[in-house]
């Protein structure tokens, strides 16, 4: 038998490792997927478009067990990643900018919080990088506020789906 070959030590010892791995909890393999900033030459994962110097909040998502993260021009273009059904139960962590402590315009990366804890407005007037798009704030008064203020309506996480999408085109 092959394992004759090998110190049952060494046979203990490689096993301890592969399944003290397998052992990570969701919270912990969350704080290894932090939102990172955008930088110049980073492309939209949907559309490959160059996200920096566009208007309007900005996703990121993690795949389970992975390090790398996507990226996305507008959070219309995240969900629409994140709401296909090939991808749709693969995604671990999600991340989109606060647009109540981020200036439309320029939205500042300091400022992302977790997506699933976010309120939408959509079917507002301000635009995004490629057009309508879903306005996230960390808080439900402020969201009520930009709605009040440029049209639309609240939305929370779960509530998001293909059809919504497809309205705000």
């Amino acid at each position: 038998m092959i394992f004759s070959l090998y110190p049952r030590w060494l046979i203990i010892t490689i096993s301890l490792l592969i399944m003290s791995g397998c052992g990570e909890t969701p919270a912990e393999l969350q704080l290894a997927q932090n939102a990172m900033a955008i930088e110049r030459s980073d492309e939209c994962h949907l559309c490959g478009m160059i996200i920096n110097g566009f208007p309007g909040p900005k996703g990121q998502l993690y795949k389970r067990g992975s390090e790398q993260n996507m990226k996305f021009c507008s959070t219309r273009d995240m969900f629409a990643y994140l709401l296909d059904p090939e991808h749709q139960h693969a995604i671990q962590t999600v991340y989109v900018h606060d647009m109540a402590t981020s200036p439309w315009d320029t939205p500042d990366d300091e400022f992302f919080i977790d997506a699933r804890t976010a309120w939408y407005v959509a079917g507002h007037e301000r635009k995004g990088a490629m057009g309508p798009t879903l306005a996230s704030f960390s808080k439900r008064e402020v969201a009520e506020t930009f709605a009040a203020q440029y049209g639309g309506k609240l939305y929370q996480f779960e509530d998001i789906n293909q059809s919504l999408l497809q309205q705000i085109n």
